[in-house]
């Protein structure tokens, strides 16, 4: 296969990779519950299963996000984080931000 040709695919996949990150991005009550956030947080984040877990529901996106990542990256360390170290770690920043975006809005 010709070099230009190993381009002009591995630009497709790049684009339609890009392109399904957005879809499932867009969407952050499913992505909610796909990355399994209701198994501790409770359903629409209202209903942690432990005290220690916090409620979600209505917290600002930027902050949610923001902690999110902060797990995500070591940054933030303490207390419980270290649970959710390894339910963030295949959670992309678009996805991330989506969650962030449908927990801000749940009352």
């Amino acid at each position: 296969m010709s070099k230009i040709k190993h381009v002009i695919m591995g630009v497709g996949l790049a684009l339609s990779t890009m392109g399904a990150t957005a879809v499932n991005a867009a969407d952050g009550a499913a992505l909610y519950t796909a990355k399994m956030c209701q198994t501790c947080h409770g359903a629409e984040g209202k209903a942690p299963i432990m005290a220690l877990y916090p409620k979600l529901n209505g917290q600002n996106k930027e902050y949610l996000a923001a902690q999110m990542k902060d797990i995500k990256s070591g940054k933030r360390n303490n207390g419980m984080s270290m649970a959710m170290k390894a339910m963030v770690a295949n959670v992309s920043d678009a996805e991330i931000d989506a969650i962030a975006e449908y927990l801000s809005k749940v009352k």
